[in-house]
């Protein structure tokens, strides 16, 4: 669930009014709150905890903040990711991330996640979009619900986990659903499923 700040700022002006408590992303100059639901939290804490067992066994120069601000080119947004995988070899390389805990360039995250809500149409359509400008090699929608288009997760709608490959400048996405294995560029002996994550979240049990 989002919902808007009315004021127009830039980025930088978004930067200097974050408040010290809430969660924010700035899209088209206009500040949201972002306020997730119980189920996508246990979905994304789920993800995070795969992943950091995955950075660990692998002895990955990688950790996932609690929370940090991905810029794009434009200087009218900035996201709040529900998950960055970040490259701690990078950072000092990111003017902002000492002090604004912000992200600017696509070296420094191998992989961006997003679980996907009411508000969809952000990850599928501008997120994507500006990630694959940024040049960030892998971004993940989790669809626990099945709720984005047709254009998107097919028909008929259904949970759906997609992943995203920087190819040539442009991604090319593959599309997993139910005992599936996830297969990621960025953690390629990870083993995973939407139906774990499903599971883990206990969704099909009548809690949706």
């Amino acid at each position: 669930m989002v919902q808007a700040i009315p004021q127009l700022m830039t980025f930088d002006e978004f930067i200097a009014w974050y408040p010290e408590d809430g969660r924010y992303e700035l899209i088209n100059g206009r500040a949201c709150e972002v306020k997730p639901t119980g189920l996508h939290e246990q979905i994304g804490a789920y993800l995070n905890r795969r992943l950091l067992v995955e950075i660990d066994r692998l002895q990955m120069p990688y950790f996932i903040p609690k929370s940090c601000t991905v810029k794009p080119f434009s200087e009218l947004s900035g996201y709040l990711p529900d998950l960055v995988v970040i490259d701690r070899t990078k950072l000092n390389n990111e003017p902002h991330w000492q002090r604004e805990s912000t992200l600017i360039y696509s070296s420094s995250m191998p992989l961006v996640v997003e679980v996907a809500s009411t508000n969809w149409r952000d990850d599928y359509q501008r997120k994507a979009a500006d990630y694959e400008e940024m040049g960030i090699p892998e971004f993940w929608i989790a669809d626990y619900l099945g709720i984005g288009g047709r254009r998107y997760i097919g028909t008929p709608k259904q949970p759906t986990f997609s992943v995203y490959q920087l190819v040539d400048g442009e991604y090319q996405v593959n599309l997993f659903r139910g005992s599936e294995r996830i297969v990621s560029p960025t953690f390629p002996e990870l083993n995973l499923t939407l139906e774990q994550l499903l599971n883990a979240a206990k969704i099909g049990d009548g809690e949706v």
